[in-house]
């Protein structure tokens, strides 16, 4: 009986492990190659939209827009913030909002996407800006969820409502 379970393991993993195989393999190559197209239509994005009224860029690439300028104090790296904010892709697609939540979201500055480090230390409290972030400063080929695919640049909309420390 023990032979029996063991030679239908050992058929069931050379049967079922190289189709398992084919379909990761496969997967990585779709993954790749949505990861290039989603890289090269931020790098467009981003480059019509540097040229657009009101629009700022910093050193590193990250652009931005005040909506509102803010009139408070301005957080640090260490600091905790709690913000308004409503992420999406650049076809529109919302994959986050705080405000459909109802409520504000509590972060520390230094634990976020580099895109939002960057952009909470330059904004002040009551401030509201929109955000466009390169990849490279947002998730990169990593994506946190599958409702933001590999290599996404991403625009969010973000409310400096208060430091809470």
């Amino acid at each position: 009986m023990k032979l029996h379970r063991v030679w239908g393991w050992l058929l069931a993993t050379l049967v079922v492990l190289p189709g398992c195989t084919m379909d990761i393999e496969e997967r990585l190559k779709k993954l790749d190659k949505q990861s290039e197209a989603n890289l090269k239509a931020g790098q467009e994005f981003l480059t019509q939209n540097s040229g657009k009224a009101g629009v700022l860029s910093t050193e590193t690439g990250l652009q931005y827009k005040i909506l509102k300028a803010g009139d408070g104090r301005q957080p640090q790296a260490t600091d905790r913030v709690r913000v308004h904010y409503r992420g999406t892709l650049l076809d529109g697609t919302q994959f986050d909002s705080s405000y459909d939540r109802g409520e504000a979201a509590v972060f520390p500055v230094n634990r976020l996407i580099p895109g939002w480090t960057e952009a909470l230390q330059l904004m002040k409290e009551g401030g509201h800006w929109q955000l466009f972030v390169p990849s490279n400063l947002a998730y990169g080929k990593k994506s946190p969820s599958t409702a933001i695919p590999p290599s996404s640049t991403l625009i969010f909309e973000l409310e400096l409502i208060a430091i809470e420390s």
